[in-house]
């Protein structure tokens, strides 16, 4: 599966993971500043981890999260279905067309 089709360059398949990405981000960066005097190495791990799963800078985050609404927005599920309808009513008219019964 392609996580990636049809979104921009920070954007998510998925609204869910998208968020899931900034959360986990946010828990590793809370714990980096919290733990930076006892774990140094693994507080600086941490910091870069948070990064990968931001997919650069927070506003990099951010630019993701309008892309992820934004294509969302633009095919509901409503829309799809109605799409998928229209198909098979146009696209479609007499399935069975040079079948012999």
């Amino acid at each position: 599966m392609n996580y990636f089709r049809g979104v921009g360059m920070f954007g998510s398949a998925f609204l869910g993971a998208h968020l899931m990405r900034g959360a986990a981000a946010a828990a590793l960066l809370a714990w980096a500043i919290v733990h930076q005097t006892v774990h140094p190495w693994l507080s600086l791990g941490a910091g870069v981890a948070a990064l990968v799963a931001l997919r650069g800078c927070p506003m990099c985050w951010t630019v993701g999260l309008v892309e992820t609404l934004l294509q969302g927005h633009g095919d509901s599920t409503a829309e799809r279905a109605d799409r998928t309808q229209d198909g098979k009513e146009r696209g479609e008219e007499n399935p069975t067309a040079g079948t012999t019964s």
